[in-house]
């Protein structure tokens, strides 16, 4: 079955996401957020062979995406991508590459978390990188890929990055991605061409800790699409940003234990 995000033979399109961010901490004391978002998902290798005339790409825009903000900080970042899969034994995964990321708003940007959804030629899923950044301008990889990874199944990975001064670099990351056709009557929105999930929970020596997820309702990316999100969340990026330190003085203030962050990890990718 062709679908949006792994037909072989169609030609996918960039597309941008309009969803919310959820996040949850179980303890030691509960914390809850939900906040509007928009995001990117960007099928690499189209645009690669046809760029798009609306995607400002490494250049100024009220919307842009710049390959320089993921991977190695090279001006091709899906030439950096297939050269990591290379390395890693991951010969097959010569299908579309999905890219979802928050894009640059009025040229500044901060990512926390990225995935590189990688798929076969046949259009089935061979891989997952989740590019992960902190607010100390660090950036580790978690790769992840066997004969389990599917949409809708659970991926877990050892936690070895520093993300979050109220948690220890410890535990194990849960994954879960779904991606569909169309998006539930309540999420519905004019133009959808589909809608997908992107779920990470943090599982530590005593349970489960967190449970966070990005999720949207996706429509082609357009000059009229991406006016939409500027407009509607014109500031975003610095929304970002100001939304983790709200949170964290929210944590400090209810006395959740603090980390000092370690070094980060030797290698750059957990496997």
């Amino acid at each position: 079955m062709n679908t949006w995000w792994s037909a072989p033979t169609g030609r996918p399109a960039p597309l941008i996401g309009f969803g919310e961010v959820r996040h949850t901490r179980l303890r030691p004391a509960r914390n809850h957020f939900v906040y509007p978002t928009y995001f990117l998902m960007l099928p690499m290798r189209r645009l690669r062979a046809m760029p798009h005339a609306d995607l400002a790409r490494n250049r100024f825009g009220l919307i842009s995406f710049h390959d320089r903000d993921h991977g190695d900080g090279r001006a091709d970042s899906l030439a950096w991508l297939d050269e990591l899969l290379q390395r890693e034994g991951i010969d097959d995964a010569t299908g579309e590459v999905w890219l979802h990321c928050y894009p640059r708003v009025l040229g500044h940007t901060f990512k926390p978390v990225s995935f590189w959804y990688c798929h076969r030629g046949d259009g089935t899923l061979r891989a997952v990188l989740v590019e992960v950044n902190n607010t100390f301008g660090e950036r580790h990889c978690y790769l992840l890929h066997g004969a389990q990874l599917a949409y809708g199944g659970e991926q877990r990975a050892t936690k070895v990055f520093h993300v979050s001064p109220f948690c220890e670099a410890s535990g194990e990351y849960l994954f879960r991605f779904l991606h569909s056709e169309a998006a539930p009557a309540g999420a519905r929105i004019e133009g959808s061409v589909g809608r997908t999930v992107a779920r990470i929970d943090h599982a530590d020596a005593h349970g489960a800790l967190l449970q966070t997820s990005v999720s949207g309702s996706l429509v082609p990316l357009s000059a009229r699409t991406l006016r939409r999100a500027f407009f509607g969340t014109p500031l975003m990026t610095l929304g970002v940003l100001a939304r983790i330190h709200w949170q964290a003085l929210k944590l400090a203030a209810k006395r959740v234990p603090f980390f000092r962050k370690p070094r980060p990890p030797a290698d750059f990718v957990t496997r």
